[in-house]
């Protein structure tokens, strides 16, 4: 029969009867409610800490930490000045084209041009950083560096 608005059900077997747990011997989780005898897990109101081993170590704390890690670091995607001759004389060369070329893998949190190779074209090019070199290679070509906010 075909499934209407009228008849429509769950498939066979995604639903399930909740377990009613501590209701007598029979029901196979009666007496201890299927958490074993005795101990800190078995009584009410406990509950585990993100991360707890039972009392070992937790591997947290185990494996070494060394330096600082800066929670607001930006990771910028980086590309090089010779990698700029794939466009062509007068292009506007902005971080969406770089991506859409495959020249820069992911944008990150932004590109940044950096001053390795040469440069043979003159290029607009907007990128969300430059280094020194690689912005003095741009004007010597002819172009033009823009910074995207």
């Amino acid at each position: 029969m075909e499934p209407t608005l009228s008849n429509l059900r769950p498939p066979r077997g995604s639903r399930h009867r909740k377990v009613r747990v501590g209701r007598g011997m029979g029901s196979k989780l009666g007496k201890t409610a299927g958490k074993g005898n005795k101990g800190q897990q078995s009584r009410t109101g406990y509950s585990r800490r993100r991360g707890f081993e039972g009392g070992q170590m937790p591997l947290h704390r185990r494996i070494p930490k060394r330096g600082f890690h800066n929670p607001f670091r930006r990771e910028l995607a980086i590309i090089n000045v010779a990698a700029l001759n794939a466009f062509s004389q007068g292009e506007v060369v902005t971080p969406e084209l770089l991506l859409e070329r495959g020249i820069v893998g992911s944008r990150r949190a932004g590109v940044k041009v950096l001053g390795d190779g040469e440069l043979k074209v003159a290029l607009t090019v907007q990128a969300h950083a430059f280094s020194k070199s690689a912005e003095q290679k741009i004007t010597a070509a002819g172009g033009k560096t823009e910074i995207v906010a």
